[in-house]
């Protein structure tokens, strides 16, 4: 039952990440195009700042959830990578319950206020004469922060999972961080994977 609602919730937040990754390519080619415009043609655009920063904006409040489901936020993997499997996930549910889950709730409960205060006004940009709405950025903050908090209660039941049986439970994968790939390459992990392979 924990195992089905993890899979289920790593499924959304990878559902979720793969569609806003688009963002990425739109920005590239709306940068792109201002490039040109601007040096090529002497003739800037007035919405190129604010189309990027509503790109980018989109995918880094709707893909922290995709991040956390593939264990992809900073963490001082120096140290920890050297502690037991068990020791690894009583400090990290330590972590989620002290600061995580404050910070994340704060930010649904505030992102609400400020995201549909902004949809009431249709807000729109200052920073070009061309308007270009923003308020469906401001209004993506508290829903990026739920999904970030319902990723956040798998974590949390990974956490207590590893420390039943001290072994992590099996992430998705659909990239491979280039460090990792180079490490099993070159002949395995570090103690903490030796040691959940025992």
């Amino acid at each position: 039952m924990i195992q089905r609602f993890i899979y289920g919730v790593d499924q959304l937040s990878r559902m979720v990440g793969h569609v806003f990754a688009w963002c990425i390519i739109i920005l590239t080619f709306g940068t792109s195009f201002e490039v040109f415009v601007r040096y090529a043609l002497n003739n800037p655009t007035s919405w190129a700042f604010d189309f990027s920063y509503l790109m980018y904006g989109g995918l880094f409040f709707m893909a922290g959830a995709y991040t956390l489901s593939r264990d992809g936020h900073v963490r001082g993997d120096f140290i920890y990578r050297t502690w037991r499997p068990r020791v690894q996930a009583g400090v990290e549910l330590t972590l989620y319950v002290l600061f995580f889950f404050p910070g994340v709730l704060a930010l649904m409960y505030a992102g609400w206020g400020y995201g549909y205060e902004a949809f009431r006004i249709r807000e729109v940009s200052v920073n070009s004469p061309v308007g270009v709405p923003v308020w469906q950025l401001k209004l993506l903050i508290p829903f990026g922060a739920g999904l970030l908090a319902l990723q956040g209660v798998a974590e949390v039941m990974r956490c207590v999972l590893c420390i039943r049986v001290n072994r992590w439970p099996q992430r998705l994968h659909d990239v491979e961080e280039l460090d990792e790939v180079l490490v099993q390459q070159h002949g395995g992990g570090g103690a903490a994977q030796q040691e959940s392979a025992k």
